[in-house]
């Protein structure tokens, strides 16, 4: 579904990407974890075409989007969340949601139902009418996910949207990331909750100084002893032997 090769990214003389290679299949769950500053958030933004790569290519369905608006990318089904929540803050949750879905609709009144079924699926039916800047952080994370989800993605990055959330709350998005996996749709979550990104992913993507240091099954990353360095530094390997 989306195949990148060699892509890199400077920022003036400060590579923040280096020679970045990896695929996702169809209905896959992919985590992309790293220390930070490892340029996990710059790797969305290349993808989804706030930044262009400047070396390499990016595929997604066969098609060259690397050189694409990120308009035009969420139109052919690749679409992301963002780690900051910017909902429009004095507009109702149902017309925040129904942007999303005039992506794909044509009629007013085909968004707002889409837009509603939505907001069933993710729990925020019952505050539709609240305006956007009276949600709280986790139903702002909620509205989040909704208004990417009503573009019919069939690629859907997520950005540590369980960030700032409480226990109970951490528990309850991922049950509700997991669903949206159930409807197929392909996930590239970032995420910095371990125990979290090893539960839901299929396979884990580790970044480090905007380099692939390794990539697996979460059995094999959680003993790979470059990235248990990357996170926890060399004194604490040399302390385990």
């Amino acid at each position: 579904m989306l195949e990148a090769r060699g892509i890199g990214k400077w920022f003036g003389g400060n590579a923040v990407l280096r020679d970045l290679s990896f695929t996702i299949r169809p209905g896959e769950v992919v985590g992309l974890i790293g220390p930070n500053g490892a340029g996990k958030t710059t790797v969305f933004n290349v993808i989804s075409g706030f930044y262009r790569t400047k070396t390499g290519y990016i595929r997604f369905n066969n098609t060259d989007i690397g050189r694409l608006s990120p308009e035009a990318i969420c139109g052919l089904g690749l679409c992301r969340t963002f780690q900051i929540t910017r909902p429009f803050s004095n507009i109702s949750v149902t017309k925040n949601v129904m942007i999303g879905a005039l992506n794909r609709e044509k009629s007013v009144r085909k968004a707002e139902k889409k837009a509603e079924e939505i907001l069933e699926f993710v729990r925020l039916y019952d505050r539709r009418m609240l305006l956007g800047r009276n949600l709280t952080i986790a139903d702002r994370k909620r509205l989040e996910i909704a208004r990417g989800l009503a573009t019919s993605p069939r690629l859907f990055l997520l950005d540590e949207v369980m960030a700032g959330l409480n226990p109970a709350e951490v528990q309850e998005m991922i049950k509700l990331v997991r669903q949206i996996a159930d409807r197929g749709i392909a996930l590239f979550v970032i995420e910095h909750i371990m125990a979290v990104i090893m539960g839901l992913s299929h396979r884990i993507v580790v970044l480090n100084h905007g380099e692939k240091i390794a990539e697996g099954e979460p059995s094999q990353i959680a003993s790979n002893k470059e990235v248990i360095k990357a996170y926890l530094g060399e004194e604490y390997l040399i302390a385990q032997g």
